[in-house]
């Protein structure tokens, strides 16, 4: 019965994301802690889950060419180290995962908070004025340096959180490179998503045992066939609504997650 009630779970999850856009991460780890997962598990877990599901999608936008793969190395340069280390540093410093789980749920809850703000505020970043562009003109010109930061920061938080590689990665490269064309944003996004959550994940398998790879397989049979399906219902109902009510979720469990 567990097993049937994490398929259905992954088809929740992967409707969800075909219908909203919105990555796995964001949904999936507040849901594996819902069942009773530790933080731990529940986030490696996710991380590998997210790397599985984005793969095929990265393959498509590489099939369409549209995907900037010098973003993705900027970003990678950046986040693949934060995530190695990261996940040395939880290994090295602390005795056991009971010590590091403050550390996991604040990051979690602080994601959240920033993945739903950037759905709430999605049509301001597509769509700057002339003032937020004036405003951004140093990050402009120094944006390939800042994408290597931005992507350091990223590495750290998704190793820690399993949120963010979707949504708030996209926010930051609307954010730096504004004339960047949408699919060539979301196919950029999903291209660095795969190999950072990967890495994460292989990370928390391999040095930490955070993996449950029955609760990994059980996700993977119900959310694959889910998201397709969501993605052509997704078609037909009005994402204008869908999105600000998934945003409003996330935003109350990331509070509660930082800051309870």
């Amino acid at each position: 019965m567990e097993i049937l009630l994490f398929i259905l779970a992954g088809a929740a999850v992967g409707l969800a994301v075909g219908i909203t856009g919105v990555g796995g991460g964001s949904l999936m780890t507040p849901i594996l802690l819902l069942f009773g997962f530790p933080f731990n598990v529940a986030i490696g877990t996710d991380l590998l889950y997210a790397s599985v599901t984005k793969a095929s999608g990265a393959w498509a936008h590489r099939r369409q060419g549209t995907v900037r793969w010098r973003l993705v190395g900027l970003l990678a340069a950046g986040s693949i180290p934060a995530s190695l280390m990261t996940a040395t540093l939880l290994d090295s410093v602390f005795a056991d995962a009971k010590q590091y789980e403050p550390l996991l749920t604040t990051s979690l809850g602080i994601m959240l908070i920033l993945t739903s703000a950037v759905l709430l505020f999605k049509s301001r970043l597509s769509k700057p004025t002339e003032d937020d562009q004036k405003n951004l003109r140093w990050v402009h010109r120094n944006s390939s340096l800042i994408t290597v930061i931005a992507g350091f920061l990223l590495g750290v938080f998704v190793t820690l959180s399993s949120v963010g590689a979707g949504a708030f990665c996209a926010a930051l490269l609307l954010v730096l490179y504004p004339k960047l064309p949408a699919v060539q944003v979301v196919g950029t996004d999903i291209s660095h998503a795969v190999p950072l959550t990967l890495i994460a994940g292989l990370g928390h398998l391999i040095l930490l045992g955070n993996v449950d790879f029955i609760l990994l397989g059980s996700l993977l049979i119900g959310s694959l066939p889910a998201i397709h399906v969501g993605t052509k219902i997704g078609a037909r109902l009005p994402n204008k609504v869908l999105q600000p009510v998934l945003a409003t979720i996330l935003m109350g469990l990331g509070v509660k997650f930082a800051f309870f």
